[in-house]
């Protein structure tokens, strides 16, 4: 339903038996940006990068570029099955230039449109994966309206959240301000540095909700103070959930993490932006297995992220009767990195039994890091456990400043609770996979053992090397859930209160953890899973 009495909530539509088409997600759209007073001379909008592909921010950034006459509206690439999402991108691929000339020269325009890709630490998109996500129109209109966030150097520090939410967040481990940071381009449309004659900027937050390793739920305020924040802030905050704990946060929509974002949200956003978040709840369809839209939510609050929030546990949560000893996951071309492609890892760690295997099938995966620093860092250290990779960071100067890394080598471990098998394109050798802390795999054996044209999501068959019926569970894409078991779910409040307290200054970045008298827990996944063996 579009709810019109709310001025912070305008859209709210959701169910797990949802199916909301194009025709609808395009009405809903347009009926918002109207509600908004129609004309806007400057529009910016965040979409998530190609890892959300599936998220139907492309289709709504164009929406919204149509609205406002930036691009030209063609009726063929309006599907009336949300289910058919290929089909609107190559439609869309198929377009020539010479028409898209003509539909755009009959059509003009007082709006300027810019488009932030929310990449966070990951790579610039390539030229192919925006025409692919935001169609031909966009990715060839001049000038050129993508800006690629810079997290290193494009930034400015907006405010600090008190000291006290870290210490909470991380048991006494780290105390310092958390520092709120944003695009300096996002930050130039606050609301107070327009003419009063004219309407302030707007800017739009697209992006899907769904359970995520570091902020428990993904998007909402995430988007922009991790997607086009900064280093302090995205090292900071990769840490929090990593000391909190990983278990404890994902599917968590309000946790000790995201009340840092939102506090930081409320004191240094609210009534400085003219911002707006339009949340997709993404799923599969039980008959064609098709991705289709679930729900969809507009507003400029908490409001509709709660509500994205309470969806998506419905949609994307899957919660299993019993811990498969095996578990495979397939990564498609929106995992280039094991900095991606470790979602296989969290999304499922509190699943898989205890001694089980996971596989990953990664063909294009071909690296380790979203970039050459981060990449070096990740072969120096490796997948090798929380003891030792923090044993590192305290040793090593360049983890100690690349905290994002530490958490996300933390994050990517097993704590030798169960193996994980890489099997990856031919850029990473056996000797590469290996080095890091995974067993390595040939990928074209795997895929003839493992035929995902055959196999179906959840549970299958096979028979073993001694001939006997093995079950394992599969999975075609880790960014679209979260598996896990009852048991590993639940909260463990033991473990919030067995944590070795220490101090982190600003000036002096270092995290002091005794390791020796610990033992991972099955719950492990960052310090805060970690607790001290029994006397």
């Amino acid at each position: 339903m579009t709810d019109n009495n709310n001025n912070n909530l305008f859209c709210s539509i959701g169910s797990p038996t949802e199916s909301i088409s194009n025709e609808t997600l395009r009405h809903e759209i347009e009926s918002f940006l109207t509600s908004l007073g129609g004309e806007r001379s400057d529009v910016l909008i965040i979409p998530p990068d190609f890892t959300r592909f599936h998220s139907q921010a492309g289709l709504i950034t164009q929406y919204i570029s149509e609205y406002y006459n930036f691009t030209s509206r063609r009726e063929e690439e309006v599907c009336s099955d949300n289910n058919d999402t290929n089909g609107i991108w190559n439609d869309i691929g198929s377009a020539s230039n010479s028409d898209m000339d003509s539909n755009t020269a009959s059509k003009s325009t007082s709006t300027t449109i810019q488009i932030i890709p929310a990449l966070g630490t990951h790579a610039p998109m390539s030229p192919s994966q925006i025409k692919q996500m935001f169609g031909i129109q966009l990715a060839t209109k001049i000038p050129d309206p993508f800006i690629k966030h810079n997290w290193r150097e494009d930034v400015v520090t907006i405010g600090y959240v008190p000291s006290k939410m870290v210490t909470d967040a991380t048991y006494g481990q780290v105390n310092e301000a958390w520092p709120a940071q944003l695009n300096k381009l996002v930050w130039e449309k606050r609301t107070q540095n327009q003419q009063h004659d004219r309407k302030p900027p707007l800017v739009i937050s697209v992006g899907q909700v769904v359970p995520h390793e570091v902020l428990g739920m993904a998007n909402f305020n995430k988007n922009l103070f991790v997607g086009v924040g900064g280093l302090e802030a995205i090292n900071l905050s990769h840490f929090i959930g990593a000391v909190h704990g990983m278990e404890k946060l994902m599917g968590r929509g309000r946790n000790p993490l995201r009340e840092i974002l939102n506090y930081a949200s409320e004191n240094y956003l609210q009534d400085k932006l003219d911002l707006w978040y339009i949340l997709t709840v993404m799923g599969t369809n039980d008959v064609t297995g098709n991705v289709e839209m679930k729900g969809l939510y507009i507003g400029n609050d908490i409001k509709c992220y709660d509500l994205a929030c309470e969806l998506s546990l419905k949609v994307n949560f899957n919660l299993l009767p019993r811990s498969p000893k095996k578990i495979v996951v397939y990564l498609n071309d929106e995992y280039h990195s094991t900095w991606l492609g470790n979602k296989s890892i969290y999304r499922t760690r509190m699943a898989i039994a205890d001694g089980g295997e996971l596989i990953v099938l990664a063909p294009f995966v071909d690296t380790f890091g979203e970039d050459n620093h981060i990449d070096q860092l990740i072969r120096q250290v490796g997948y090798v456990g929380t003891p030792t990779i923090m044993k590192a960071m305290n040793d090593n100067d360049e983890l100690k400043s690349n905290l994002s890394a530490v958490a996300h080598l933390i994050h990517g471990s097993s704590e030798g609770r169960f193996s994980i098998t890489y099997c990856p394109g031919t850029k990473l050798s056996k000797e590469e996979i290996e080095s890091v802390g995974f067993q390595y795999a040939d990928l074209n054996a795997m895929q003839k053992r493992y035929d995902i044209s055959t196999l179906k999501d959840g549970w299958n068959t096979e028979i073993n090397e001694n001939g006997i019926e093995e079950e394992f569970y599969y999975i075609s894409n880790p960014a679209l859930g979260l598996w896990a078991v009852p048991e590993r779910f639940e909260d463990d409040e033991s473990n919030s209160t067995t944590i070795t307290s220490s101090t982190t200054s600003t000036d002096e970045q270092k995290t002091d953890i005794t390791i020796n008298n610990q033992k991972a827990s099955d719950m492990s996944g960052g310090v805060g899973g970690w607790k001290p063996p029994p006397r």
